[in-house]
């Protein structure tokens, strides 16, 4: 069972699509969450979840304050389901955020001027080619603003990301067999 871990939508279950997606785990969410809030990188935000699978990351960084958050995924089915938990999510928090699903593959959605965005959650399938992600990092760079966050997520026994010009390293950490990357905006 997937859920908001906390904020104004806290404790809602969320949908999970049945194949197709690796939801990030409850305990992941939770320390990933915590330490963006530490840092103050949620309240106003204007959030990107590619890949989002349920869309849980993105929706739980608006039940904690973000501002907005675009949630991008290509399959149909795992869309709809997105689509299903932002109502969900919407309801709990109110008016003021701005929840949007686009039902594209990541490189349509990156292919056209968006953004600007302050925090990014790429969390694509672990079989995704490096390439392509590399590819979706670099079309990604002119939507950010200065000093965003950019979390990606990979297996443990994948190799860093490789960063194209624009993005560097700041931390990582491992979880299990889950690893987060946190990359920003290069000065």
């Amino acid at each position: 069972m997937t859920r908001i871990i906390s904020g104004r939508a806290g404790s809602i279950t969320l949908e999970v699509p049945d194949a197709g997606t690796r939801p990030t785990s409850d305990r992941v969410r939770e320390s990933l969450f915590g330490a963006l809030e530490s840092a103050d990188a949620l309240q106003g935000a204007a959030v990107l979840d590619l890949y989002a699978g349920s869309g849980a990351l993105g929706l739980e960084a608006i039940s904690r304050g973000a501002a907005s958050a675009d949630l991008v995924e290509k399959s149909a089915r795992a869309a709809a389901i997105v689509e299903r938990n932002a109502a969900k999510v919407a309801k709990s928090v109110g008016r003021g955020a701005a929840i949007r699903v686009h039902r594209l593959p990541v490189s349509a959605f990156l292919g056209s001027p968006r953004g600007p965005y302050d925090l990014v959650f790429l969390d694509p399938p672990y079989d995704l080619d490096e390439s392509e992600l590399t590819h979706a990092l670099a079309s990604l760079v002119p939507s950010l603003t200065p000093g965003a966050t950019v979390i990606v997520e990979r297996a443990a026994r994948s190799s860093s990301p490789e960063l194209p010009d624009g993005l560097v390293h700041t931390r990582d950490r491992k979880y299990g067999d889950t690893v987060l990357w946190w990359v920003r905006l290069a000065d």
